[in-house]
C-alpha cells in the first residue's frame, strides 16, 4: 500500500485526486492540504510514500517545497502549466500530470509510483552487490563500500580495508543497482554511501581519508540527505 498526501491550493483539484485515489486499491490518500506549511507539519510527524503536489501555489512554489522533504518521498506533480514539466523531472519526479487530466492518465502515473516502490523494496532486501570484474564475480557488501569513482567507461569501487575493484560500468548503471536510501550521487564522478559521511565542509564531503567534491548539479540532492 502506498501512503499518499495531496497538496493543492484549489479544493476542487484535491477532490478530483481523492476521487481518483478511491478507485485504486493500492493507494491510501491519508490527507489533503491547501497550504504547504500545514502539509509540512503533518509530513514531519507522519511521513508519506507519495505526494500529489501542485507546483504553482501562493507562497512556496511546489518545486521548492519538495526540495525541503526527505529524498525518499516520491512525487507526482500536478499543474496547469506545461512549462514546469522539465523542472519537475529534474528533481526526479515519478510523473507530471497536466491539468485537467483523465483517470487513465492518473492511473499511468500511480502505476509508475507503484513500480518505483516495488523496486526500492527489492533493493533494500539485499545487503550486497554483485560486480563482475577481472573475469570474476565479486560479492561486495554495501557496508564495505566507501565510495564509487567514475573513470570514463569504468568505475572504481573503493572498499574498507580491501583492494579497490575496477569494473566496466557506467555511473548510471551502478547507481541503479544500489539502494537509493543508502547511496547518493554527489558529483558526476562520485557516488557515496550516506552513512559513511564523516563531515561536510565548503562543498566537500569527507569519508575516512577521502575528500569528495560536491558538484553544482547535485547540491539540491545532497541537501536532502545532510
Amino acid at each position: 500500500m502506498i501512503k499518499a498526501v495531496a497538496i493543492d491550493d484549489e479544493p476542487l483539484a484535491l477532490k478530483i485526486i481523492a476521487h481518483f485515489c478511491s478507485q485504486v486499491d493500492y493507494i491510501a490518500l491519508e490527507k489533503t492540504f491547501t497550504k504547504t506549511d500545514e502539509a509540512l507539519k503533518h509530513l514531519e510527524k507522519f511521513p508519506a510514500d507519495l505526494l500529489f503536489l501542485d507546483i504553482q501555489m501562493p507562497g512556496k512554489n511546489g518545486l521548492d517545497f519538495y526540495k525541503m522533504l526527505h529524498p525518499d518521498v516520491m512525487v507526482i506533480f500536478t499543474t496547469a502549466y506545461s512549462e514546469y514539466a522539465v523542472e519537475g523531472f529534474n528533481v526526479n519526479a515519478v510523473d507530471y500530470l497536466l491539468k485537467p487530466f483523465s483517470f487513465e492518465r492518473f492511473l499511468t502515473a500511480v502505476e509508475k509510483a507503484s513500480k518505483e516502490q516495488r523496486s526500492r523494496q527489492a533493493k533494500t532486501e539485499h545487503t550486497h552487490l554483485l560486480i563482475r570484474a577481472d573475469y570474476k564475480l565479486h560479492r561486495l557488501e554495501y557496508n564495505d563500500i566507501l565510495l564509487i569513482e567514475g573513470l570514463d567507461d569504468y568505475i572504481r569501487i573503493h572498499l574498507k580495508g580491501k583492494t579497490p575493484i575496477t569494473a566496466r560500468l557506467s555511473m548510471k548503471s551502478i547507481l541503479e543497482k544500489l539502494p537509493g536510501t543508502d547511496f547518493v550521487r554527489v558529483h558526476r564522478s562520485y557516488i557515496i554511501p550516506v552513512k559513511k559521511v564523516k563531515s561536510i565542509y565548503n562543498k566537500t564531503i569527507q569519508i575516512e581519508d577521502f575528500v569528495i567534491p560536491v558538484g553544482d548539479t547535485y547540491k539540491d540532492i545532497v541537501s536532502k540527505y545532510f
